[in-house]
């Protein structure tokens, strides 16, 4: 399975992540760990939610939508 999963920050509340991968609980470790340059100014984070789907390319659109003005809209209000 693949997961696209969005993070909040809980030292800047209006900050979030979205990003994809097929291990949500050991990439929620590697975001806290400063693992990542994208999101290491702001530890710790939290699991908001995440999807699965069964191929890439579904994770990969879907992750690329939410990334979008459109998507980050959808998102904030529905996930």
């Amino acid at each position: 399975m693949f997961y696209v999963y969005i993070l909040n920050s809980l030292i800047e509340k209006d900050r979030m992540y979205v990003g994809r991968t097929s291990d949500v609980e050991n990439r929620l470790k590697e975001h806290n760990a400063g693992e990542s340059i994208h999101t290491n100014k702001y530890i710790p984070w939290k699991l908001a939610t995440y999807l699965a789907f069964d191929s890439k390319e579904k994770a990969v659109a879907f992750e690329r939508y939410l990334k979008s003005g459109s998507g980050r809209s959808f998102s904030k209000r529905h996930l």
